[in-house]
């Protein structure tokens, strides 16, 4: 969140005076104290964005205010300003906490540089924060042979360059986040953070706290002030994945900052205005939602103004083999291992399956195959498939043979993971043992059990 809010704290009139007038001029709001402890208090009840305070006042001064910030508020940046400056004062207020230390009389000029080193300063922290919290293992480029997946890319870098609010739709699984980075990455936004946030999978009360944050003292365990998603996402793109699952109330707070750009925190009176590019995603139809009324008409309509549809994986074949081929080479390269490559059968069965999960089952079914083969080639006992959404008719004898063989390779491999659980327990867990008694190498082993519990199949 861009700095907003100033606290000026200064004993002497004149001096606020200036400093308010120069705060304001600048474009900031302004508020202030006379002291050290109206500044400590107002600082805990009005949550400004930074501290502007004289050293020298009576009771508590300039260097015990800055400490007792840092202890109370350590993420609230602050200014020391005095006419009586020192190394050695300097010096130990930037151990103290204080973010900078500037000299009077100050200038509109130095004032402004200082306030924008401070929010770039603070910017990156909070960018370095969320993607500590968020860091995943990088994904595979998007890959396009079909005509209509090509399409696809095509509008997306279209839709890039303006600043609308973009709708991805499509099955689950079909590529849509990885749509919204290629969006982001064309846009004009490029160079400002990417956050995203998963709408089904926190309850309401998390997800309004995700999306806008939260004042310190706003619920129960709100220990402290948290910045949301929107704030994180000021001047860049704020992904919301699957919105269609959010509860009327949020999107109700949500058509808010999308008409106004503007909301508060949760438990908070000040309003906070940000600038966001939102890409939503879902998996529903919202226009049968809004029928049903379980979406709102107004925000359905103020998310649609540029759409965008993915196709499921079976409406685009020609990028079956493609990217099982990409995902091949990734997840070798990230095993450490030579790249296999397809048998022709393999190739034959990867293009019949009917994919129900789409592009992230291709891709979980491609990395299950990298740790399963034992050799050059990826064949066919190699694919492990999931049940398909809804059952399709076998009308040859190769398709019998195939779901046969299919499910004849499930069996096998929960009968290898019991045995290969019930030799580790004799064995009290000792790997290298275990492999050498089962006739397989300890490398195998081990990624067979992280592909196991990865999976939720062994604990």
């Amino acid at each position: 969140m861009p700095i907003q809010h100033i606290l000026i704290v200064d004993d002497d009139q004149l001096s606020r005076t200036f400093l308010t007038e120069a705060v304001q001029a600048l474009g900031y709001r302004a508020s202030v104290a006379r002291g050290g402890d109206e500044g400590l208090a107002l600082a805990q009840s009005a949550h400004p964005d930074l501290v502007v305070t004289d050293l020298r006042m009576p009771g508590t001064d300039g260097l015990a205010l800055v400490k007792k910030l840092h202890e109370a508020l350590p993420d609230l940046p602050t200014v020391l300003c005095t006419a009586h400056g020192t190394v050695e004062v300097a010096v130990q207020a930037i151990k103290d906490g204080a973010s900078d230390f500037l000299l009077k009389p100050v200038s509109h000029e130095t004032l402004s540089m200082v306030i924008q080193r401070i929010d770039r300063q603070q910017r990156l922290e909070r960018e370095n924060r969320y993607l500590r919290s968020a860091q995943s293992e990088s994904q595979p480029e998007i890959v396009a042979e079909s005509s209509s997946m090509a399409e696809t890319l095509r509008s997306a870098k279209k839709l890039a360059r303006s600043k609308g609010t973009v709708l991805i739709s499509g099955e689950s699984g079909t590529g849509k986040e990885r749509i919204a980075h290629l969006i982001h990455r064309e846009s004009p936004r490029a160079q400002g953070p990417f956050i995203r946030v998963n709408c089904a999978a926190l309850s309401e009360t998390l997800l309004e706290s995700e999306l806008f944050g939260h004042e310190r003292g706003a619920f129960t365990g709100a220990h402290k002030l948290r910045e949301g998603r929107f704030e994180l996402a000021d001047k860049g793109t704020l992904l919301l994945d699957e919105l269609g699952e959010i509860s009327p109330a949020l999107q109700a707070k949500l058509l808010r900052v999308l008409e106004e750009e503007e909301f508060e925190r949760v438990g908070g009176t000040s309003t906070l205005r940000v600038d966001v590019r939102v890409v939503a995603t879902t998996n529903r139809d919202l226009a049968l939602e809004v029928k049903k009324g379980t979406f709102r008409e107004d925000l359905y309509y103020r998310l649609h103004v540029l759409p965008l549809h993915l196709a499921p994986l079976r409406q685009r074949t020609d990028d079956i083999l493609p990217l099982a081929r990409h995902f091949l080479a990734h997840y070798a390269r990230l095993h450490g291992m030579q790249a296999p490559t397809f048998t022709q059968a393999a190739e034959q069965q990867l293009r019949r399956w009917s994919w129900p999960g789409n592009v992230r089952e291709l891709e979980n079914v491609v990395q299950r195959a990298v740790v399963l083969s034992q050799g050059a080639q990826v064949d066919v006992p190699d694919l492990v498939f999931g049940r398909p959404s809804q059952p399709t008719a076998l009308s040859t004898s190769e398709d019998l043979l195939t779901a046969t063989s299919s499910l004849a390779n499930r069996l096998l491999e929960d009968i290898e993971r019991e045995a290969i659980l019930a030799t580790l327990a004799g064995l009290k867990g000792n790997k290298t043992q275990a492999a050498k008694r089962l006739g397989v190498s300890s490398r195998t082993l081990v990624n067979k059990m992280k592909l196991w519990r990865a999976e939720g199949r062994v604990a």
